[in-house]
Parts: structure tokens; C-alpha cells; sequence
């Protein structure tokens, strides 16, 4: 039986998934093409949102194209779709990242299908957690979730999570005293009542922190926001690493699939989660950042999580923004 074209709202369907997707300051530096009568949905590099500042290589860039391809197959299987993917099918295209083809004649994954409540659901929460541990069992599961797209996800040790808590405080100083660090928060921060469609705007920024050690960037800096609250967040974040055993574009493409999946399945399993990247984001710490008795190569990610307040909603670009359909 051979595959069938899927039509425009089909395809429209997808990328929305796909674009809920997290990404560095909310970005969004993806792009899909399609062309009218194939079963195959393209997932392009919008090199304009590069970071050259804060992501020279483009490794972010690539970790949230790879969430929104992860979303994709999700949504997909959710519509009764298999999903075939190929990472980087031309090497003559720098944008094109990956090739998805979309078959109704094969058996969809139901543990993708399962996810699909999720993603609407999914929102970098800069709110503070309880101080209470992650089950054993909870942990595992994103373990495994991360295995299943070819990456590793490692819990740390106390030690290991002063030395990440150090880093971050580290950084923090450093940019204090570089203020081109600060260029690309200020292109992607949404201030007032100002109409966005991307970035981070003052709703989701979350209350200034007053105490505790969480590890949570402040888009507002040292600007004050009016009727912004403090809190106090935990005193001992639950961070985990997540990690691939090489550092290529592909590997960072996996990556970006399997911090999907894990923040996913953690929402499903009752955990509110944030993402921190401000240490790896200078080559000396994300080196640092490994454990070096792990066989873990290179981490990509330092997630939060915790039992807390969900993230707030941010904007989305429209799809028709996003999609060319030829």
C-alpha cells in the first residue's frame, strides 16, 4: 500500500506541535518545508536566530531544532502516523537538519502518542520548588527516556551539584563585567506590554529571587519590573545532566530529541522542570561540567526539577511564519 500525501491542515497540525517546542530565549530557530503531494515534512536551521554571542557553534541552535523534531514525531503519532527520520540527509545544506517522512501504513508509536498531552503542557517554570527529592523510580524513567534517543541523562551527586551551582555563579560574574555578554538576552527579552511573537517577555521571567540556590536566569537583570514579587526558591535544586558520548551536529540533534522526551514525561509525572544552559554556554565550564568518573562525553543541558508552580505560557511565531508549503 503506498503512502498518501497529507494535506495543508494536516501538516499545519504538525508544526504547531513541533513549535511549542523550548528553545535558547525562546528563539525559535526552525523552519519546515513541504512540498504539496509528499509524505515528507523538512525541518530547516533559521540561521537568522543564531546566537553568534552566546552560541557560536550553533550547538543550541541544534538542541531546540531537535525538541521541535521531537514534537513532531509526537504530534505524528498522536494522528495515527509512523514516522521515519533522517538527521542531516544533504550535506550540502547547512540548514536542512532533518527529513521526516510520514506513513500511515505503518504501526505509529504509541509511547509517543502517549506524550502528546504534554507538550501544551510544557513551560520553563521559573518558580520556586519544593525542597523535596525525585523518586528513585521517577528518575529512572527519564533515564531510560533519554536512552531512547541516543542520549544520557545523569542524576549528580551532591558534590557534583555544588560544582554545577558553582559554575553558575561563576558565569554570572564574568558577564557582570563583559556587558556584550548581555546582547543577546537584551535582543530576546519582551518588556512591558510590548506584542511578541518570540523571546522571553516580563510574564514568564518569575519572581526575583530573595534567597536560595536554585540556578534561575534573571532576564530582568538589574532593571526593576513593576509589580514583580521575590520568593525564595530551594535551597537544594534537584539537577540532572543530560549528556551525549559525542559532539557533533547530529549528536546535538539527538540531544535536543531526548531533552524533549524527558521533559515530557517528567510534566506526566507530576514534576514542574526549567532548563539551565548560562554555564555551558562558555567552553571552559560546559568541559567542567561532566562528571569524569561518568562515561557521559559531553553535556548539552542542566535541568531543574522539582514539584512546584507550572512555567508560564510564552509566544509562539505564527505558523505560517514557519511553514513553506510548495
Amino acid at each position: 500500500m503506498a503512502a498518501q500525501p497529507f494535506d495543508t491542515m494536516k501538516v499545519r497540525a504538525l508544526v504547531t506541535a513541533a513549535t511549542a517546542a523550548p528553545s535558547l530565549h525562546n528563539a525559535q530557530p526552525w523552519r519546515f518545508r513541504h512540498r504539496r503531494g509528499s509524505d515528507i515534512l523538512e525541518l530547516c536551521a533559521d540561521l537568522e536566530r543564531a546566537m553568534p554571542l552566546t552560541d557560536p557553534d550553533n550547538r543550541a541552535l541544534h538542541l531546540g531544532c531537535g525538541a521541535a523534531l521531537f514534537n513532531l514525531r509526537v504530534a505524528a503519532a498522536d494522528g495515527g502516523l509512523h514516522t521515519d527520520t533522517v538527521l542531516l540527509p544533504d550535506p550540502t545544506d547547512r540548514e536542512l537538519l532533518a527529513a521526516v517522512r510520514l506513513t500511515g501504513t505503518a504501526r505509529p508509536d504509541g509511547d509517543l502518542a502517549r506524550l502528546f498531552p504534554a507538550i501544551a503542557r510544557r513551560h520553563t517554570s521559573r518558580h520556586p520548588f519544593q525542597d523535596r527529592p525525585v523518586p528513585g523510580a521517577v528518575q529512572e524513567l527519564l533515564r531510560k527516556a533519554a536512552r531512547r534517543e541516543g542520549a544520557d541523562l545523569v542524576f549528580p551527586g551532591e558534590w557534583h551539584v555544588e560544582a554545577l551551582l558553582e559554575h553558575v555563579r561563576d558565569v554570572e560574574g564574568r558577564d557582570s563585567l563583559d556587558p556584550a555578554r548581555f546582547e543577546d538576552v537584551r535582543r530576546w527579552t519582551r518588556s512591558g506590554e510590548e506584542a511578541a511573537v518570540d523571546g522571553i517577555p516580563e510574564t514568564a521571567f518569575g519572581p526575583r529571587k530573595q534567597g536560595g540556590r536554585a540556578p534561575v536566569r534573571d532576564f530582568a537583570g538589574r532593571r526593576a519590573v513593576p509589580g514583580r514579587p521575590a520568593a525564595v526558591f530551594e535551597t537544594t535544586p534537584h539537577l540532572a545532566v543530560l549528556g551525549t558520548v559525542r559532539d557533533r551536529p547530529d549528536d546535538w540533534l539527538r540531544a535536543g530529541q531526548a531533552l524533549e522526551r524527558v521533559l515530557l514525561l517528567a510534566i506526566l509525572n507530576g514534576l514542574a522542570t526549567s532548563l539551565t544552559s548560562h554555564s555551558l554556554e562558555h567552553e571552559d565550564m560546559r568541559e567542567l561540567a561532566r562528571d569524569p568518573r561518568s562515561a557521559l562525553g559531553f553535556v548539552h543541558m542542566v535541568l531543574r526539577l522539582g514539584y512546584g508552580p507550572a512555567g508560564t505560557k510564552t509566544p509562539r511565531r505564527p505558523v505560517d511564519e514557519v511553514l513553506e508549503i510548495r
